[in-house]
């Protein structure tokens, strides 16, 4: 359930609200000009804009109001990250066992330990089993035992936010999660058909491919004729492949789709590199708990949370994201919800530095939510912070530069602006939002921040793009 933070207003804050200055202040002329263009009243608008170094707003309309600041929210996850876990931090996945080693035979149970990586992939799952390997064990006599015991989280549906539960963005945390929940399907166009490539494919997984050419030309988005459905079995699960492909699209693509729940794709991805590897597994896999007393065989250690960050910010990764809230909650709450926890040690943290959460909603921490909430005020307090804080480098580098990379790597492409600008921005249906750096023309450097909630707010990118580049004027 969503944590919901309601504490006192300030003293300041009261002060604000009773003056109205800061809550509907005139919104520079480019982007009130954008507005009107798209059917946008400013009322729909929360905006402020702050030099870094500056006690006072520059601009700052109705910047007191709760809104849904969609993949924006990322930005205080990250920062609270930041301050509560070091960028040195890193997380661990460990394999372990009580057992024995005979002629190349581990004697009884191996434990794998899930430390809520977010990064591990198949290919450091490999590194870790070669690892195994030369331990000298070919054989595990036991069973898999998978310790997920590191989150404590409510089950997870992921068809629950939109309907789409294939999609890798609604993959929910888990302590043994591989590739983001996700698997990545190569397709190749050929003459006759499309081929569909997975390479490990997951044991336990059976693709069945119906894709068909179509007698379209053109290739303007290869996805966008292409459907997956899903079949469970007790043992095996079904991943139908179907629609067409115009026989424009020539080029091999990527397709990533999330068919299997954690478990089963962590379990389908070690017994497949496994037998690849020559090993061989007699017993079952279960979930358990670790002996406190077994010792380590391997073990895999992720980047460092800063890089992890780069990844989260660059491309809005929401599993990751998921993964950093929960573990806050994880090492400040042991044992309770492991993502309810964490919104607790987001609002202590903002607290702490004298950041107002009024109203704030924290959720996943992701964005991916119609519940989370945040104001424009609270935003720009969070990035003066940051940017006079202790992992300003850390922080800042983790954000898409408009024209540049990232998400926002086609934003202000053609424009002056292009480079001036480390930004988040966050979409949903009827959220546009935005939140960041920008450099300007002065050489001050100024907190942006812009969230639009109104049904129209998909047509509102240059409303963006013109508060962006105004800004850089300055």
């Amino acid at each position: 359930m969503p944590i919901r933070f309601r504490p006192l207003l300030s003293a300041i804050s009261c002060a604000v609200l009773l003056t109205g200055v800061a809550r509907a202040a005139p919104l520079p002329a480019p982007v009130d000009t954008s507005l009107s263009r798209i059917g946008i009243p400013p009322g729909a608008v929360t905006l402020l804009v702050q030099d870094v170094d500056a006690p006072a707003p520059r601009v700052a309309h109705r910047n007191q109001d709760v809104l849904n600041p969609a993949s924006v929210m990322k930005l205080v996850t990250a920062y609270v990250a930041l301050e509560r876990l070091g960028p040195a931090f890193t997380w661990t996945t460990r394999v372990s066992s009580k057992a024995g080693i005979r002629d190349q035979t581990l004697q009884g149970d191996l434990h794998v330990t899930g430390g809520g990586d977010p990064r591990l992939s198949r290919e450091r799952l490999w590194l870790l089993l070669r690892d195994l390997r030369a331990q000298g064990i070919r054989r595990i006599a036991g069973d898999v035992i998978t310790d997920r015991s590191y989150f404590q989280l409510p089950p997870h549906d992921p068809a629950a936010f939109d309907g789409r539960p294939l999609r890798p963005y609604n993959a929910g945390a888990d302590a043994l999660t591989i590739d983001y929940g996700a698997i990545r399907i190569r397709l190749v166009p050929g003459a006759d058909g499309v081929a569909a490539q997975v390479d490990p494919l997951p044991t336990g997984l059976d693709i069945d491919n119906r894709i068909r050419r179509s007698p379209e030309s053109a290739c303007t988005d290869p996805l966008a004729q292409l459907r997956a459905t899903r079949m469970e079995g007790p043992e095996r699960v079904r991943l139908t492949l179907d629609g067409t492909l115009p026989t424009g699209c020539r080029e091999p693509f990527d397709w990533n789709l999330s068919p299997l729940p954690p478990d089963r794709l962590f379990e389908g991805l070690f017994r497949r590199l496994w037998q690849e590897l020559g090993g061989e597994i007699q017993g079952r896999f279960a979930d358990g708990t670790t002996p406190p007393d077994a010792p380590t065989l391997a073990e895999s250690r992720s980047p460092s949370l800063p890089e992890v960050l780069r990844d989260m910010n660059k491309w809005s990764n929401n599993v990751i994201a998921r993964h950093v809230l929960a573990t806050l909650g994880a090492i400040d709450a042991p044992g309770q919800d492991s993502a309810s926890a964490g919104a607790r040690t987001v609002q202590r943290t903002l607290l702490a530095k004298g950041i107002t959460v009024d109203g704030m909603v924290v959720d996943n921490g992701a964005g991916l939510s119609r519940t989370e909430r945040i104001s424009a005020s609270t935003l720009a307090q969070l990035l003066r912070a940051a940017w006079h804080g202790r992992t300003m480098p850390e922080l800042v580098s983790s954000l898409p530069i408009a024209g540049i990379d990232g998400t926002a790597r086609k934003r202000l492409a053609d424009s002056p602006a292009a480079g001036t600008a480390h930004v988040k921005t966050g979409t949903l249906e009827g959220v546009r939002s935005l939140a960041g750096y920008v450099l300007a023309n002065s050489g001050h450097r100024y907190v942006v921040v812009l969230i639009i909630n109104h049904p129209n707010a998909g047509a509102a990118r240059e409303v963006q793009d013109a508060l962006l580049e105004w800004v850089a004027g300055l």
